[in-house]
């Protein structure tokens, strides 16, 4: 995930130490029914969904990390909580569709 850091130009908000995390795919969404639907095991999640909800969302779909769009950051009740679950937070200034691409033309599928 160093790399998708440095792709994304994005700021870890917590789980600096977990970036050598690996995810086997990408998903993004901002809606909690098609994340729960359609997002895979060891993905990468990519949203503008900041509240606690997320966090439970990614553990219920055991993602291994999630990117923050369109500059959103979520609370510290949001980032306090990813920390107990173990799971990195990062956040970029770029859109969801910009993000998905440039992961995607790096080799990140969906699946």
């Amino acid at each position: 995930m160093h790399v998708i850091k440095k792709m994304l130009n994005a700021d870890v908000l917590c789980g600096a130490d977990l970036l050598d995390t690996e995810v086997t795919c990408g998903f993004g969404c901002d809606l909690i029914s098609d994340s729960l639907c359609f997002a895979r095991p060891g993905c990468l999640l990519l949203t503008g969904l900041t509240n606690v909800q997320i966090i439970r969302l990614a553990e219920m779909v055991e993602a291994r990390a999630i990117v923050f769009v369109r500059g959103k950051k979520p609370g510290e009740d949001v980032i306090k909580l990813a920390r107990e679950k173990g799971l990195p937070l990062l956040a970029t200034d770029l859109f969801l569709f910009e993000s998905c691409g440039i992961l995607y033309q790096a080799g990140l599928r969906s699946s």
